[in-house]
Protein backbone atom coordinates (compact mmCIF):
# COMPACT_ATOMS: atom_id res chain seq x y z
CA UNK A 1 0.00 0.00 0.00
CA UNK A 2 1.27 3.48 -0.87
CA UNK A 3 1.36 6.28 1.68
CA UNK A 4 0.25 9.86 1.06
CA UNK A 5 3.51 10.62 -0.76
CA UNK A 6 3.01 7.77 -3.21
CA UNK A 7 5.94 5.75 -1.82
CA UNK A 8 5.50 2.03 -1.30
CA UNK A 9 6.16 0.49 2.11
CA UNK A 10 8.39 -1.99 0.25
CA UNK A 11 10.93 0.81 -0.16
CA UNK A 12 11.59 0.92 3.58
CA UNK A 13 13.62 -2.32 3.81
CA UNK A 14 15.62 -1.25 0.75
CA UNK A 15 16.40 2.11 2.35
CA UNK A 16 17.36 0.38 5.59
CA UNK A 17 19.68 -2.01 3.74
CA UNK A 18 21.42 0.81 1.88
CA UNK A 19 21.86 2.68 5.16
CA UNK A 20 23.40 -0.42 6.76
CA UNK A 21 25.81 -0.84 3.85
CA UNK A 22 26.78 2.82 4.09
CA UNK A 23 27.41 2.47 7.82
CA UNK A 24 29.46 -0.71 7.34
CA UNK A 25 31.67 1.05 4.79
CA UNK A 26 32.03 3.97 7.22
CA UNK A 27 33.30 1.52 9.86
CA UNK A 28 35.93 0.20 7.47
CA UNK A 29 37.05 3.74 6.61
CA UNK A 30 37.14 4.60 10.31
CA UNK A 31 39.36 1.63 11.15
CA UNK A 32 41.59 2.35 8.15
CA UNK A 33 42.11 5.87 9.51
CA UNK A 34 42.37 5.15 13.25
CA UNK A 35 43.95 1.70 13.20
CA UNK A 36 41.78 0.43 16.07
CA UNK A 37 38.52 1.46 17.66
CA UNK A 38 36.04 0.22 20.24
CA UNK A 39 32.33 -0.35 19.74
CA UNK A 40 31.39 2.68 21.85
CA UNK A 41 33.49 5.09 19.79
CA UNK A 42 32.27 3.56 16.52
CA UNK A 43 28.65 3.97 17.64
CA UNK A 44 29.30 7.61 18.53
CA UNK A 45 30.96 8.30 15.17
CA UNK A 46 28.05 6.72 13.30
CA UNK A 47 25.43 8.34 15.52
CA UNK A 48 23.76 4.99 16.28
CA UNK A 49 22.99 2.87 19.32
CA UNK A 50 25.84 0.69 20.56
CA UNK A 51 23.87 -2.48 19.77
CA UNK A 52 23.47 -1.36 16.14
CA UNK A 53 27.20 -0.72 15.83
CA UNK A 54 27.93 -4.12 17.32
CA UNK A 55 25.65 -5.89 14.79
CA UNK A 56 27.41 -4.14 11.90
CA UNK A 57 30.84 -5.02 13.28
CA UNK A 58 29.77 -8.63 13.80
CA UNK A 59 28.68 -8.88 10.15
CA UNK A 60 32.03 -7.50 8.97
CA UNK A 61 33.86 -9.82 11.35
CA UNK A 62 32.08 -12.89 9.92
CA UNK A 63 33.44 -11.89 6.50
CA UNK A 64 36.94 -11.44 7.87
CA UNK A 65 36.89 -7.73 7.06
CA UNK A 66 37.42 -6.73 10.69
CA UNK A 67 38.92 -8.59 13.64
CA UNK A 68 39.09 -8.02 17.36
CA UNK A 69 42.32 -7.42 19.22
CA UNK A 70 41.81 -9.86 22.07
CA UNK A 71 44.18 -8.05 24.43
CA UNK A 72 42.68 -4.59 23.91
CA UNK A 73 39.11 -5.52 23.06
CA UNK A 74 39.13 -3.10 20.14
CA UNK A 75 38.53 -3.80 16.47
CA UNK A 76 40.84 -3.38 13.49
CA UNK A 77 40.77 -4.24 9.81
CA UNK A 78 40.91 -7.98 9.15
CA UNK A 79 42.87 -10.05 6.67
CA UNK A 80 39.79 -10.26 4.45
CA UNK A 81 40.63 -6.72 3.34
CA UNK A 82 43.88 -8.06 1.91
CA UNK A 83 41.95 -10.55 -0.20
CA UNK A 84 39.85 -7.79 -1.71
CA UNK A 85 42.80 -5.46 -2.14
CA UNK A 86 44.82 -8.28 -3.66
CA UNK A 87 42.27 -8.76 -6.43
CA UNK A 88 42.52 -5.09 -7.37
CA UNK A 89 46.30 -5.04 -7.03
CA UNK A 90 46.61 -8.05 -9.33
CA UNK A 91 44.65 -6.23 -12.02
CA UNK A 92 46.75 -3.11 -11.61
CA UNK A 93 49.93 -5.20 -11.82
CA UNK A 94 48.77 -6.73 -15.11
CA UNK A 95 48.14 -3.32 -16.67
CA UNK A 96 51.35 -1.87 -15.28
CA UNK A 97 53.50 -4.71 -16.61
CA UNK A 98 51.67 -5.06 -19.91
CA UNK A 99 51.21 -1.45 -20.97
CA UNK A 100 54.73 -0.68 -22.30
CA UNK A 101 54.75 -3.92 -24.31
CA UNK A 102 51.15 -3.42 -25.43
CA UNK A 103 52.03 0.07 -26.63
CA UNK A 104 54.94 -1.31 -28.64
CA UNK A 105 52.66 -4.02 -30.06
CA UNK A 106 50.10 -1.42 -31.15
CA UNK A 107 52.86 0.54 -32.88
CA UNK A 108 54.24 -2.58 -34.54
CA UNK A 109 50.91 -3.89 -35.81
CA UNK A 110 49.19 -0.56 -36.37
CA UNK A 111 46.07 -2.06 -34.77
CA UNK A 112 44.24 -1.70 -31.45
CA UNK A 113 45.55 -3.64 -28.45
CA UNK A 114 43.27 -4.53 -25.53
CA UNK A 115 43.80 -6.14 -22.13
CA UNK A 116 40.83 -7.89 -20.51
CA UNK A 117 40.02 -9.94 -17.41
CA UNK A 118 37.17 -12.28 -16.48
CA UNK A 119 34.44 -10.44 -14.58
CA UNK A 120 30.95 -11.66 -13.73
CA UNK A 121 30.36 -13.72 -16.86
CA UNK A 122 32.00 -11.25 -19.23
CA UNK A 123 35.35 -9.95 -20.40
CA UNK A 124 36.09 -6.66 -18.61
CA UNK A 125 38.41 -4.45 -20.62
CA UNK A 126 41.09 -2.82 -18.44
CA UNK A 127 43.26 -1.07 -20.98
CA UNK A 128 43.33 -0.13 -24.65
CA UNK A 129 46.04 1.27 -26.92
CA UNK A 130 45.22 2.41 -30.43
CA UNK A 131 47.64 1.68 -33.27
CA UNK A 132 48.57 4.01 -36.09
CA UNK A 133 46.08 2.44 -38.49
CA UNK A 134 43.16 2.82 -36.08
CA UNK A 135 40.76 5.64 -36.85
CA UNK A 136 38.93 6.64 -33.68
CA UNK A 137 38.46 3.08 -32.35
CA UNK A 138 35.62 2.36 -29.97
CA UNK A 139 36.83 2.73 -26.39
CA UNK A 140 36.22 -0.62 -24.66
CA UNK A 141 37.88 0.29 -21.34
CA UNK A 142 35.55 -0.38 -18.43
CA UNK A 143 33.07 -2.25 -20.61
CA UNK A 144 32.06 -5.90 -20.29
CA UNK A 145 32.14 -7.81 -23.56
CA UNK A 146 30.55 -11.23 -24.25
CA UNK A 147 32.87 -14.16 -23.65
CA UNK A 148 31.57 -16.48 -26.36
CA UNK A 149 31.95 -14.02 -29.26
CA UNK A 150 35.37 -12.46 -28.63
CA UNK A 151 38.99 -13.56 -28.82
CA UNK A 152 39.70 -12.17 -25.36
CA UNK A 153 36.64 -13.94 -23.98
CA UNK A 154 37.67 -17.31 -25.38
CA UNK A 155 41.18 -16.94 -24.01
CA UNK A 156 39.80 -16.15 -20.56
CA UNK A 157 37.49 -19.16 -20.75
CA UNK A 158 40.42 -21.39 -21.73
CA UNK A 159 41.69 -21.17 -18.18
CA UNK A 160 38.50 -22.72 -16.78
CA UNK A 161 37.07 -26.22 -16.56
CA UNK A 162 34.05 -27.21 -18.66
CA UNK A 163 31.71 -26.81 -15.69
CA UNK A 164 33.18 -23.41 -14.86
CA UNK A 165 32.75 -22.33 -18.48
CA UNK A 166 29.10 -23.36 -18.38
CA UNK A 167 28.62 -21.34 -15.19
CA UNK A 168 30.17 -18.27 -16.80
CA UNK A 169 28.38 -18.35 -20.15
CA UNK A 170 25.18 -20.27 -19.41
CA UNK A 171 23.42 -22.48 -21.94
CA UNK A 172 22.03 -19.94 -24.41
CA UNK A 173 24.16 -17.42 -26.30
CA UNK A 174 23.23 -14.31 -28.20
CA UNK A 175 24.04 -14.36 -31.91
CA UNK A 176 25.68 -11.05 -32.77
CA UNK A 177 26.43 -12.06 -36.37
CA UNK A 178 25.74 -15.12 -38.55
CA UNK A 179 29.15 -16.52 -37.53
CA UNK A 180 28.70 -16.16 -33.75
CA UNK A 181 28.94 -19.51 -31.95
CA UNK A 182 25.60 -20.13 -30.21
CA UNK A 183 26.09 -23.74 -29.12
CA UNK A 184 27.78 -24.65 -25.83
CA UNK A 185 29.13 -27.83 -27.42
CA UNK A 186 30.77 -25.90 -30.27
CA UNK A 187 32.09 -23.29 -27.84
CA UNK A 188 33.77 -25.95 -25.71
CA UNK A 189 35.43 -27.38 -28.82
CA UNK A 190 36.58 -23.90 -29.82
CA UNK A 191 38.02 -23.25 -26.37
CA UNK A 192 39.80 -26.60 -26.47
CA UNK A 193 41.51 -25.41 -29.65
CA UNK A 194 42.51 -22.21 -27.86
CA UNK A 195 44.21 -24.28 -25.15
CA UNK A 196 45.94 -26.50 -27.72
CA UNK A 197 47.16 -23.66 -29.95
CA UNK A 198 47.86 -21.00 -27.34
CA UNK A 199 45.77 -18.27 -28.97
CA UNK A 200 42.23 -17.38 -30.05
CA UNK A 201 41.27 -16.07 -33.47
CA UNK A 202 37.83 -14.54 -33.97
CA UNK A 203 36.60 -13.23 -37.32
CA UNK A 204 33.28 -11.38 -37.63
CA UNK A 205 31.77 -13.04 -34.53
CA UNK A 206 31.05 -9.94 -32.44
CA UNK A 207 30.79 -7.50 -35.34
CA UNK A 208 30.86 -8.00 -39.07
CA UNK A 209 34.19 -6.62 -40.26
CA UNK A 210 36.04 -7.07 -36.95
CA UNK A 211 38.91 -9.55 -36.51
CA UNK A 212 40.84 -10.16 -33.29
CA UNK A 213 43.70 -12.36 -32.14
CA UNK A 214 44.30 -12.91 -28.40
CA UNK A 215 46.69 -14.82 -26.15
CA UNK A 216 46.68 -15.51 -22.39
CA UNK A 217 48.50 -13.58 -19.68
CA UNK A 218 49.51 -15.91 -16.85
CA UNK A 219 50.60 -15.47 -13.25
CA UNK A 220 53.46 -17.25 -11.48
CA UNK A 221 51.31 -20.38 -11.11
CA UNK A 222 50.48 -20.51 -14.81
CA UNK A 223 46.85 -19.48 -14.29
CA UNK A 224 45.18 -17.44 -17.01
CA UNK A 225 44.54 -14.11 -15.26
CA UNK A 226 44.02 -11.85 -18.28
CA UNK A 227 44.02 -11.74 -22.05
CA UNK A 228 45.92 -9.59 -24.54
CA UNK A 229 44.48 -8.97 -28.00
CA UNK A 230 45.10 -7.21 -31.28
CA UNK A 231 42.01 -6.28 -33.25
CA UNK A 232 41.16 -4.39 -36.40
CA UNK A 233 39.08 -4.37 -39.58
CA UNK A 234 38.77 -7.77 -41.19
CA UNK A 235 39.73 -6.37 -44.59
CA UNK A 236 43.22 -5.60 -43.23
CA UNK A 237 43.65 -9.07 -41.72
CA UNK A 238 44.51 -11.27 -44.68
CA UNK A 239 46.02 -14.68 -43.99
CA UNK A 240 49.55 -13.30 -43.91
CA UNK A 241 48.72 -10.61 -41.37
CA UNK A 242 46.72 -13.05 -39.24
CA UNK A 243 49.70 -15.41 -39.01
CA UNK A 244 51.99 -12.52 -38.17
CA UNK A 245 49.58 -11.17 -35.55
CA UNK A 246 49.31 -14.59 -33.89
CA UNK A 247 53.06 -14.73 -33.34
CA UNK A 248 53.29 -11.09 -32.28
CA UNK A 249 50.49 -11.35 -29.72
CA UNK A 250 51.73 -14.67 -28.35
CA UNK A 251 55.28 -13.35 -27.98
CA UNK A 252 54.17 -10.22 -26.13
CA UNK A 253 51.75 -12.21 -23.94
CA UNK A 254 54.57 -14.57 -22.96
CA UNK A 255 56.86 -11.65 -22.12
CA UNK A 256 54.19 -10.03 -19.94
CA UNK A 257 53.56 -13.40 -18.24
CA UNK A 258 57.28 -13.73 -17.51
CA UNK A 259 57.20 -10.30 -15.87
CA UNK A 260 54.31 -11.55 -13.73
CA UNK A 261 56.41 -14.53 -12.60
CA UNK A 262 55.50 -17.29 -15.05
CA UNK A 263 58.31 -19.41 -16.42
CA UNK A 264 57.43 -19.74 -20.08
CA UNK A 265 58.08 -22.97 -21.93
CA UNK A 266 57.66 -22.54 -25.65
CA UNK A 267 56.64 -25.61 -27.68
CA UNK A 268 55.79 -23.22 -30.50
CA UNK A 269 52.57 -21.59 -31.61
CA UNK A 270 50.47 -23.88 -33.76
CA UNK A 271 50.11 -22.55 -37.30
CA UNK A 272 46.68 -21.72 -38.62
CA UNK A 273 45.46 -23.93 -41.39
CA UNK A 274 45.97 -22.73 -44.91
Amino acid sequence: MSNSFGRSDAAKPVTSTVQSVDRAVSILEMLAHDGESGVTKIAEELGVHKSTAFRLIAALERRGLVEQNVDRGKYRLGVGILRLAGATTARLDVVQEARPLARALATETGETVNIAVLSEGAALYLDQIAGGSSLQPHNWVGQRIPLHATANGKVLLSGLTASQITTEVGQRFRAYTPTTITSLKKLLVDIGNVRDHGYALVVDELEIGLTAVAAPLRNAHGDVIASLSVSGPTFRFDQGKVKQAIHQVAEVADEVSERLGWRVTKPGIAEISS
